[in-house]
């Protein structure tokens, strides 16, 4: 599989970079957290403004790496010349489990607005198919090459902000204040807890500013283009998502919310009528699949930078081409995944895949401001660089403790194998001669 070649001419420009960022944040986050959020309420708006300083701390803080280290490799090659090789290793492997295992969660999602047209799907077994049907469409379209996935994204990009262009027009025309009050805490309690309660699902809607950093090696003209698309993405996300969000809480009674599989496509169906919903609904399916493939890339991206710097199998690949067995080995782990997390409701099983990977990623941000503490001579990045490890490591206290033993589990994980093969090294290099 010839994904990429390393002359320039093949290499994405700044348009398609700012389009791969975009619809990778973009995707399932909007169109299914409403009904994973449903049991905060309306308050989890004030969650997304803080979600999004948060991101356009770290947007700063991946333009400023973009700058400084513009032949980095990968989110892992950040955090290793920021922090050492062992923190290296730990950010790659972080980075590229919950790249496979959050893929899961955009299959969910798509699978969730399908059960609009088929009913069936929003049950556990038939949902479990779906998603694992549209893991391998998608893993078919990562190994056409990354400018196909680009190109795709792009195109699934203008089909996806339909919805939620008629969802904010709808939400506006049908907005009901005391709906949207009564929907305020449905747990009856304050900001200081709804917050931080919601912090680790709402993220999940901001993870993929950081694609233009994770392939920097695949655009022109890094130093400048990973900050421009890496602004660009999360301003115009942020805008999108309060609004939204107000608009479906403004409409439909958090009671209710909770037990949809297709938010929009109800909201639609409330204010303007079913032909609608299933347009909405279309347009969703769209445009997850399109996000699931600019992840796809990611994950494969992610793996092989993995490789190349000795944190994970050469079968992943260690040069310019990413081999078949690339794409097929993530199909083979994520269809694990969509068996063994299989739940009765959608939305719980979307929630609990979100979460654990929201965590993870944010573990790995909070690598990446490090190094550009140390790297960077300018005050404006280095403020940024602070801010967005505070924000990091807030969240990442605040997500909850079955989140944070995930977290601390995996890592531990991590940990003991990084010590056993180096264990294993120092023993082999006994033996030689």
């Amino acid at each position: 599989m010839t994904d990429a070649q390393p002359a320039g001419d093949r290499k994405l420009g700044w348009g398609l970079a700012a389009l791969l960022v975009t619809g990778n944040m973009i995707g399932s986050g909007v169109y299914l957290l409403p009904a994973s959020l449903a049991s905060i309420g309306s308050s989890s708006l004030v969650g997304w403004v803080v979600a999004a300083l948060g991101a356009l701390l770290l947007a700063a803080v991946f333009a400023g790496l973009g700058r400084t280290l513009p032949a980095a490799d990968s989110l892992s090659g950040y955090a290793g010349q920021g922090l050492g090789r062992f923190f290296g290793y730990q950010a790659s492997v972080a980075y590229w489990v919950g790249n496979w295992v959050g893929n899961v969660a955009i299959a969910v999602a798509a699978t969730g607005y399908m059960a609009f047209f088929v009913p069936m799907l929003a049950e556990r077994w038939p949902g479990a198919v779906c998603n694992v049907a549209l893991i391998w469409l998608t893993t078919l379209l990562y190994m056409a090459g990354p400018r196909a996935v680009a190109r795709f994204g792009g195109l699934t990009l203008a089909v996806g902000l339909v919805p939620l262009v008629i969802a904010v027009f709808a939400g506006a025309i049908a907005f009901d204040p005391a709906v949207f009050a009564a929907s305020w805490s449905p747990a009856g309690v304050g900001l200081t807890s709804s917050v931080p309660a919601s912090m680790a699902l709402i993220f999940w809607a901001f993870l993929g500013f950081e694609s233009a950093g994770v392939v920097a090696q695949r655009l022109k003209d890094p130093e400048r283009n990973v900050g421009r698309a890496t602004f660009v993405g999360v301003t115009l996300a942020a805008i999108i998502y309060i609004a939204v969000s107000a608009a479906v809480f403004g409409v439909i009674p958090a009671a209710e919310l909770a037990q949809s599989s297709s938010p929009f496509a109800d909201v639609a169906v409330r204010v303007i009528g079913s032909g609608a919903a299933g347009f909405v609904a279309v347009c969703a399916v769209a445009k997850t699949l399109g996000t699931l493939g600019g992840w796809m890339m990611l994950t494969g991206e992610t793996a092989r930078a993995g490789a190349r710097q000795g944190f994970l199998p050469r079968v992943f690949g260690h040069g310019a081409v990413t081999p078949p067995a690339n794409p097929l080995i993530h199909g083979v782990l994520m269809t694990v995944i969509v068996l063994a997390s299989a739940q009765p409701r959608l939305a719980g099983q979307f929630g609990l895949l979100i979460g654990a990977t929201t965590v993870l990623f944010l573990v790995v941000y909070g690598f990446c401001c490090v190094a550009l503490m140390r790297f960077t001579d300018r005050w404006p990045e280095r403020i940024a660089a602070l801010g967005g490890l505070a924000f990091c490591g807030w969240a990442v206290a605040m997500s909850g403790w079955v989140f944070l033993g995930i977290a601390m589990a995996f890592f531990a994980v991590t940990t003991v194998v990084w010590v056993g093969l180096g264990l294993r090294r120092r023993r082999l290099a006994a033996t030689e001669p």
